[in-house]
């Protein structure tokens, strides 16, 4: 099956369970399963100079779909709000059709973790640089927190995926297929996920 002509092509859905975050084709041969916060510095360098730009490639191509559980975490052991409205927004970005395009914004424009960055203003400042999302409906959701809800649910959900109550396994963290990486530290590096997402269809690696 062809490539998706770019990344506003590729679809997006919001999965049964109600927080996690599919973009791709549903059909792909492989799952890659992200858990971020979008105040967390490592997932910025996972997105922008590690495995991010690799994996978003092999989306487009259809031989990988992508999905997220969005922490908020860093709220509460920080201070500060910004997870949480990031989340939300993120949220609002999906409903609108464009949750990839604004992911990849927040992240390229991270604050630092502890300055609690994403405020309401600065999220729709950065939703204008995402053609077509600024609308009435979505400037409205994230003034208001309208996927609180989603934020909530979304936190418990990752926090179900950790080893000790109440705390999830960190962030960034990933699942193949359902299977959690022996090291997230292939995350970080480039090549090293490109060789694992190879291996992970069944090609033969170097």
């Amino acid at each position: 099956m062809a490539a998706y002509a770019n990344v506003e092509a590729v679809p997006e859905q919001l999965g049964l369970d109600g927080t996690t975050i599919t973009v791709g084709d549903p059909k792909a041969a492989v799952t890659v399963h992200l858990m971020e916060d979008p105040r967390c510095p490592s997932c910025e360098q996972f997105e922008r100079t590690g495995g991010g730009p690799v994996l978003a490639a092999a989306v487009v191509r259809r031989e990988v779909r992508a999905q997220y559980t969005m922490a908020s975490f860093l709220d509460d052991r920080l201070g500060g709000d910004g997870s949480k409205r990031a989340v939300n927004a993120l949220r609002a970005a999906l409903e609108a059709g464009k949750f990839t395009e604004y992911h990849a914004v927040l992240y390229g424009n991270q604050p630092p973790e502890e300055s609690d960055g994403f405020t309401t203003a600065r999220l729709l400042e950065l939703a204008a640089r995402v053609p077509g999302l600024r609308s009435p409906a979505f400037d409205s959701a994230v003034k208001t927190m309208k996927y609180r809800a989603f934020v909530k649910a979304s936190e418990e959900d990752y926090e179900v995926k950790g080893t000790e109550e109440g705390v999830g396994p960190g962030t960034p963290s990933a699942e193949i297929d359902s299977y959690p990486l022996p090291s997230n530290a292939v995350l970080y590096d480039a090549e090293a996920f490109t060789e694992l997402l190879r291996a992970s269809r069944g090609e033969q690696v170097s």
